[in-house]
């Protein structure tokens, strides 16, 4: 990517529309800390992202466009040792765990191992993961890529909803998905 300039205020959904090939995915990797840019900066709650990683990792919530879930854990044992990962223990854990199956209406598939959900429900638990910790930034790469229409809504209205405490980043390929979650849109062609 070259020259990429953007701002998110709280609260607020972007959506960030590419091409596949545009640079969408080089830019979640900076912000999420898993690449270096090789120069300007980036900053996560006014935390640096090159100069402290961890402490700006702890602000986001990732969900990659394929999200790599564990599939024979149940969904409350991969949320608590997500939760885990992130430093989360004792009741501080259970609760996050709770809040997290409960915003994204996991109730009745939290004891079934990830293997035997659908697709919608794979995508809510990799959501549900993203929110452990409680991150000022969710990053959702593609959220609604391969669901049914059905799920598609869903997903959108769970954005809306997740504006609501956290800023949201959003991406896609295509206009009319992003026109529906996104309150602004920045976009990127050939890594512009």
């Amino acid at each position: 990517v070259d020259d990429v300039s953007f701002n998110l205020e709280a609260h607020e959904v972007l959506g960030l529309l590419g091409p596949n090939g545009s640079g969408k995915s080089t830019i979640l990797r900076v912000l999420t800390g898993y690449l270096r840019p090789t120069s300007g900066s980036v900053r996560i709650s006014g935390i640096d992202v090159s100069k402290d990683s961890l402490a700006a990792r702890r602000e986001v919530g990732y969900v990659p466009e394929d999200v790599p879930l564990y599939t024979t854990m149940e969904v409350d044992e991969f949320l608590r040792f997500m939760g885990s990962i992130k430093g989360l223990y004792g009741a501080a854990l259970t609760a996050a765990v709770d809040s997290a199956v409960e915003r994204l209406s996991l109730q009745s598939v939290r004891r079934l191992a990830i293997a035997k959900l659908s697709r919608g429900f794979r995508q809510r638990v990799a959501i549900a993961q993203a929110l452990l910790g409680a991150p000022t930034l969710l990053v959702l790469d593609e959220p609604t890529n391969g669901l049914d229409p059905r799920q598609i809504i869903e997903i959108r209205e769970m954005i809306g909803d997740l504006a609501k405490t956290h800023t949201v980043l959003v991406t896609s390929h295509i206009l009319g998905e992003i026109e529906k979650v996104a309150q602004r849109v920045a976009i990127l062609l050939g890594g512009k």
